[in-house]
């Protein structure tokens, strides 16, 4: 009698637990339903070009060659190639104007000679291409119509990990399919995307659904659903969102000026490690440490230095070097920025007056390494020529890495070819000066070193 009392609480409990917990996922119907018919499939048509003949002069075939169909299939009597078909390709978008204007990816509607829209209630609208920013992956467009189903917008900032979203697209050309997960992580940093302060989310992501608005449970947009991370093309559980705040701002522009006006600094950054923080004598790895300034720069100009760790932007913290970037690129660049840094183990703020971010960009340099003799830390270093100087684009100080066996250096990361500019602040002059301050600087303890490495300048954390 015992037991069966025993065994009938502990059903009763285990089905009220369920049922809260089943109360306790939210419910996105009434969500959907308030937001579909803002969203939009987007198909994109892209004319291929008629291209000449590519067929060798003179050649010709006999009038009953069987070839004759197969050539005429692909070359017109005028000696072009006929066209292939046009291509399309999909992807989603939403409106966020009564009278017409609609979000999407750059990618979406790339190199697009026609763009149509399609809403829920099946309508089929020719859209205009009104901008596009590439960085950002931010298209605006706009389509001829009025009085049309809007989105709401929240505020990515206000985002939490962990937060329940949902996204509304047309994954593989499957119109208004729903998807939901959490957010997973705020501010990714990916490769040539350093502008974009990512909002990863385990929402299912799949070809198609770029363009496409995620929502939070207030029905609010938070961002704009653009990539995905893959092996296989299909969705992993890694997609990545463009944050509102920062799609709403390049609209914005794209609807006043047609282009979009970055701030720019002028530096190059990297993240500060365990081992580099120690070598600042900072109490833990924080900030965006500066490893190169651009000649006459912003940067430059206000007096910000290489060593530099740039801890704050605006009144913003910086916690990584990915955190720079978008508070840079975003800033007003009529007004005088305000940049903390550490220099010397000491705080200091730089005014700095922004200037708009220049198109080029630096080319990859090629060094000729040969074979050599002395090693210190396990390295073997000469003295830069002029030739080399000229061939590096370095001006001035500087040592060229010519061997690396194993030891302090090896371990910190140097490699061969690395030119060493810096030694714990202090300018590298010649093979006899980094010998003479490698012999002065402390036992087992973490110093920094920069380096120069195909034009690319880096600091790393050697310990004797």
């Amino acid at each position: 009698m015992l037991v069966s009392r025993i065994l009938f609480f502990t059903l009763l409990l285990v089905a009220s637990l369920g049922h809260s917990f089943a109360n306790s996922l939210p419910d996105f119907t009434t969500l959907v339903e308030q937001n579909s018919s803002a969203v939009v499939n987007i198909s994109v048509t892209l004319e291929p070009e008629i291209r000449q003949s590519g067929m060798p002069k003179g050649f010709n075939l006999p009038e009953n060659s069987p070839y004759n169909d197969l050539f005429k299939h692909f070359f017109d009597p005028h000696g072009q190639r006929r066209p292939q078909r046009e291509t399309r390709s999909l992807g989603s978008g939403f409106i966020i104007s009564k009278d017409g204007y609609l979000l999407t990816n750059h990618h979406v509607v790339k190199n697009a000679d026609e763009i149509i829209v399609r809403l829920q209630d099946r309508r089929e609208l020719k859209a205009t291409l009104v901008g596009s920013d590439e960085r950002t992956d931010v298209a605006l467009l706009k389509v001829d119509a009025s009085n049309l189903p809007v989105v709401k917008f929240g505020s990515s900032k206000d985002l939490k990990v962990g937060e329940w979203v949902f996204a509304i697209g047309s994954p593989f050309g499957f119109d208004s399919s729903v998807t939901a997960g959490i957010v997973s992580a705020k501010g990714r940093s990916l490769p040539n995307e350093n502008y974009v302060p990512f909002i990863q989310t385990d929402v299912a992501i799949n070809p198609g659904n770029s363009g496409g608005p995620l929502f939070n449970l207030d029905g609010e947009v938070v961002g704009i659903n653009s990539q995905i991370y893959s092996r296989s093309g299909g969705f992993m559980g890694l997609s990545f969102a463009i944050p509102i705040d920062v799609a709403m701002n390049v609209s914005g522009q794209l609807k006043s000026t047609g282009h979009v006006n970055r701030g720019w600094l002028g530096v190059r950054i990297q993240d500060v490690t365990r081992e580099l923080a120690e070598s600042f004598d900072m109490k833990k790895p924080q900030g965006a440490l500066v490893s190169d300034v651009v000649a006459e720069s912003p940067a430059e100009k206000a007096g910000i230095k290489v060593g530099d760790v740039i801890v704050a932007f605006n009144g913003q913290k910086v916690d990584r070097s990915s955190s720079l970037p978008p508070l840079v690129g975003s800033a007003n660049i009529q007004e005088i920025a305000q940049v903390k840094v550490i220099r010397n183990k000491k705080s200091k703020t730089i005014k700095v007056r922004l200037e708009n971010l220049p198109e080029s960009e630096q080319a990859e340099l090629d060094v000729d390494i040969k074979p050599k003799e002395k090693t210190v830390l396990g390295i073997a270093i000469v003295d830069l020529t002029k030739d080399m100087r000229k061939k590096m684009d370095i001006k001035e100080h500087g040592v060229l890495v010519k061997l690396v066996h194993d030891g302090a250096a090896s371990k910190a990361g140097i490699r061969s070819g690395d030119v060493i500019m810096q030694i714990d602040g202090n300018d590298i002059k010649s093979v006899k000066y980094f010998k003479n301050l490698i012999g002065e600087l402390p036992d087992n303890k973490f110093i920094s070193i920069l380096i120069n490495r195909q034009g690319n300048p880096i600091f790393l954390a050697l310990k004797k």
